[in-house]
């Protein structure tokens, strides 16, 4: 008969397991992570590209897939950081994205600022897309000085005030709801 002590290998082996067992579990949480973000300079004005890890919760799935469209916001936000004072406000922009299920057609759709619209087969095609940000006109050239750096602010949210009134109240009150990334922030000096 073997026992398992504090000191034993197996034991050490057993704790590992554990953790990584744990690791996966917070790894598949539904939520949004960014990625990545850069701002790049084309024809006098910066363009934001970002990618984002767009994982849905088991509720959030289903209430797209029985026909609820979902809004997400996309907030940018670039400052100037000043030691003696509060900081200068340069740029910001937020971008309506709507994602629905269409049962007839068995198709996603995902529409940004009720002007372009995407259609795709699977739930997992539409999250890759939802999850990629690219040609956004966020800031101009001239508005930013030489000498100066700044910090860019973007964050990805679930617009939960856009739901149907009934699943409002499930939304505030459910952690399944609670889609929306942390602000990633990086430096930016022209």
């Amino acid at each position: 008969m073997a026992f398992i002590t504090p000191f034993s290998p197996n034991f050490r082996v057993f704790v590992a397991a554990l953790l990584l067992a744990f690791a996966a579990g917070v790894h598949a949480e539904s939520g949004i992570q960014v990625k990545a973000a850069e701002l790049d300079l084309e024809e006098e004005v910066y363009q934001l590209k970002a990618d984002f890890e767009v994982n849905f919760s088991q509720a959030v799935e289903d209430a797209l897939n029985k026909g609820v469209p979902l809004n997400f916001t996309v907030e940018f936000e670039l400052n100037r950081p000043r030691w003696y004072w509060l900081d200068e406000s340069i740029a910001s922009a937020q971008q309506q994205i709507r994602i629905s299920y269409h049962a007839l057609t068995k198709q996603y759709r995902l529409q940004v600022h009720e002007q372009q619209q995407k259609s795709f087969a699977t739930l997992a095609e539409l999250k890759t897309e939802l999850g990629h940000i690219q040609e956004w006109k966020v800031v101009e050239r001239a508005q930013l000085r030489k000498r100066y750096s700044y910090e860019a602010r973007l964050r990805m949210k679930l617009d939960l005030s856009q739901l149907p009134k009934p699943l409002q109240v499930n939304a505030l009150t459910s952690k399944d709801w609670n889609m929306e990334s942390d602000w990633y922030r990086w430096t930016l000096t022209p």
